[in-house]
């Protein structure tokens, strides 16, 4: 009982304002109409709604999942497979000096 009310009081219900529309809007360089915001302003509140509602839900004995499956980190081994000859990686390349794809300069000094 006490991870449940622990974790109740761990999440900050909100309300939403037009300020953190304006806030939020600019730390993600964006630009919206009044129209634009009333409706981010709108859905946001359902979605802190919907949280909300998830918080009234009794989790007693109920573990947190990190993945859904359980499954997590699976690597696989690194085996060398199909190796290409050199010829035949560059069959396809639109520019090439045999040894190297050459590209168009990205970057200017």
């Amino acid at each position: 009982m006490e991870k449940t009310t622990k974790r109740k009081n761990y999440i900050c219900r909100m309300e939403i304002s037009t300020e953190l529309i304006d806030r939020l809007a600019n730390l993600s360089m964006l630009t919206f109409s009044e129209d634009e915001k009333e409706q981010l302003r709108s859905d946001l509140q359902k979605m802190t709604g919907f949280i909300d509602k998830l918080l009234e839900l009794d989790t007693t004995g109920v573990e947190p999942l990190l993945h859904i499956t359980g499954n997590f980190n699976l690597t696989r081994d690194d085996v060398v497979s199909n190796e290409l000859k050199r010829e035949d990686v560059f069959l396809n390349a639109p520019n090439h000096d045999g040894q190297y794809f050459k590209v168009p300069k990205v970057l200017k000094k």
